[in-house]
């Protein structure tokens, strides 16, 4: 008699948790992380390319060294910052995360900029392959940290809202904080690369 009692109590509780919001708060929680993960691959897979890219500018553009130098630094200063999956539970280590990932798109976007001044890099081999794989990646960035953005907002409504509030109290579930920088929509924007066609000796 009593083992049908608690089968009947931890249905009823396993009811009651779902309508508090806790199955919303496990799947918006695993959402994140694997969004989160996402993010993560794109940024490595910018930093992968980075010295590819200033190797190539420098051989034809040596003359811009600073900004060369504030690319290089940017990266240095994010591969500094051990990038896990729980730094989305560390607010301020995510923001110093975030804050440096900033730094680095700027300094890439200024880098961008500069080159346009040099047509012959262009007829540079592999220079092409490298310059469609970087905007490739940036395109990528700007869609896994936009799903991530959704994620988190789902994820901080459900704990922030009654009565999920008091389940989110219960378990634990705190709220994550959220990709956020001053030029975001600025950052979002693949860099656009153009060129000059490359003069021919012909008048």
């Amino acid at each position: 008699m009593r083992r049908p009692i608690q089968v009947v109590l931890l249905l009823a509780a396993v009811f009651a948790l779902s309508g508090c919001g806790y199955n919303t708060l496990q799947e918006t929680d695993e959402r994140i992380k694997s969004s989160w993960a996402d993010v993560l691959n794109q940024y490595q897979r910018r930093a992968d390319l980075i010295p590819n890219l200033v190797e190539i500018v420098k051989g034809a553009a040596a003359q811009e060294k600073d900004i060369l130098v504030r690319v290089t630094e940017a990266r240095a200063k994010v591969g500094s910052i051990q990038a896990t999956p729980q730094l989305i539970n560390d607010p301020k280590a995510f923001a110093r995360f975030n804050a440096a990932q900033g730094e680095l798109s700027s300094a890439l976007s200024r880098l961008m900029v500069v080159v346009e001044k040099y047509p012959k890099l262009q007829s540079i081999a592999g220079f092409r392959d490298l310059q469609a794989q970087y905007e490739g990646t940036e395109n990528r960035i700007a869609v896994a940290r936009n799903r991530y953005i959704k994620a988190v907002e789902e994820y901080n409504v459900t704990v922030r809202r009654f009565p999920s509030n008091l389940t989110a109290m219960m378990f634990g579930f705190k709220a994550k904080p959220q990709l956020t920088v001053e030029n975001e929509k600025e950052i979002a924007k693949p860099p656009k690369i153009s060129f000059e066609p490359a003069p021919t000796g012909k008048k």
